[in-house]
């Protein structure tokens, strides 16, 4: 009976009619239809997903996609320092 409550709440929570984000009845990955009388699975709170799997999936892309996100950032930070490095060799004092 509680997943009947949750998935009537899920599906009625935009009145209709109002603008606002659109309602949320396909699953994010692969865009199958989402059912009443279905389980709905959520991921990132507002995120969801037609099986547990096609969640998992989802998570180990966002997995992915955050590690190449910290390693660029780790490049550029090495790439900036070792710029600022090269730069700061290369100031001459001059004596009058």
């Amino acid at each position: 009976m509680a997943a009947t409550v949750a998935c009537s709440f899920f599906f009625d929570a935009e009145p209709v009619g109002e603008s606002g984000m659109p309602a949320q009845d396909a699953c994010a990955l692969c865009a199958k239809s989402l059912a009443r009388n279905n389980d709905i699975f959520m991921y990132r709170g507002d995120t969801p997903f037609c099986s547990e799997e096609c969640r998992h999936q989802q998570m180990r892309l966002d997995a992915v996609c955050e590690r190449h996100a910290a390693r660029t950032l780790q490049r550029y930070s090495s790439a900036t320092e070792s710029h600022r490095d090269q730069r700061e060799s290369r100031k001459v004092s001059i004596a009058s």
